[in-house]
């Protein structure tokens, strides 16, 4: 009957020549992490400088701040509570119009520019674009959509077209036709090439090959980060009216430039509900549709 016997031991001298080298891996691992926090560290201080941060001046005038918010507390009492929350949101009907509105702004700008980055972004993914010079310039042109800020646009097109909710739509719409586009291509980036490849070698043409190999596995996602923009949407759907471009926003910059504090806090309670509430539905619709895709 045979034993069993345990690992040999190490001689003594290569145990202390791996003890070596693992503390010596140690201590250089743990140079190159207070390295990185100290770059981190000098790097936000002299942030802190260029932006003129100054903490002192902060904590010096953080009571006007909370002075401001004990301001725009609602006007409720325990007397009459109801009668006090109907006074507060007075505006309720025009309001909800007005959040109408915006909501209405934040899912047709969602809409078309979730299009156009669709189309995009297969022209833009390295491992189906064709032509490397309409790859380059498609991913150009979508950096441009998403670097300038949709407030900027906003302003562009009031000069152009006056004021209305069509400015925010399209302001919306460019910024997310770019933001979309990148997530979208590098989406397509990741996928398996091998249903591709497939439909390559039997002669299917480049947009069949989209439409079977690609989509199939793409959809889904697409859709998940189509909802998350949506959710983004809606929350710059309403600073679209400080420009002009309609919606709860312009109302709210009157509430707020008239020191109309109940209005402020009413408006603002109404936008964070709308906001949470959109949320939690379009996160219970993501995680049914990522869902799928991972039981695959």
């Amino acid at each position: 009957m045979q034993t069993l016997r345990g690992p040999t031991p190490l001689p003594p001298e290569r145990a202390a020549a791996l003890s070596g080298l693992y503390a010596a891996a140690t201590r250089a691992t743990r140079r190159r992490t207070l390295a990185g926090f100290a770059v981190v560290a000098v790097l936000a201080l002299l942030a802190g400088l260029a932006a003129e941060v100054r903490p002192l001046v902060f904590i010096a005038n953080i009571g006007k701040f909370t002075a401001y918010i004990q301001e725009i507390l609602p006007p409720i009492g325990l007397e009459h509570p109801l009668v006090d929350v109907r006074a507060w949101y007075w505006g309720l009907p025009n309001w909800l119009a007005l959040l109408g509105e915006t909501l209405l702004m934040a899912y047709l700008g969602t809409l078309l520019g979730g299009l156009a980055g669709f189309a995009l972004s297969f022209l833009a993914a390295g491992n189906l674009a064709r032509s490397r010079l309409l790859r380059i310039g498609a991913k150009r042109f979508l950096e441009i959509c998403r670097t300038v800020p949709e407030v900027v646009f906003a302003l562009i097109f009031v000069i152009a077209f006056g004021l209305g909710p069509m400015v925010g739509v399209l302001a919306i719409a460019i910024h997310t036709t770019g933001a979309l586009g990148k997530l979208f291509s590098e989406v397509v980036e990741n996928i398996d090439m091998r249903p591709v490849e497939g439909l390559s070698a039997s002669g299917a043409t480049w947009v069949e090959m989209v439409r079977f190999a690609v989509l199939p596995q793409v959809l889904s996602n697409f859709a998940s980060y189509a909802l998350l923009r949506f959710e983004v949407n809606v929350r710059g759907a309403g600073v679209m009216g400080f420009v002009g471009a309609g919606g709860i926003g312009q109302e709210f910059l009157v509430a707020i430039r008239n020191f109309y504090y109940a209005d402020v806090s009413a408006i603002l309670v109404l936008i964070i509900l709308t906001v949470f509430c959109i949320d939690l539905a379009t996160e219970q619709v993501r995680h049914r549709l990522i869902g799928p895709e991972h039981a695959r």
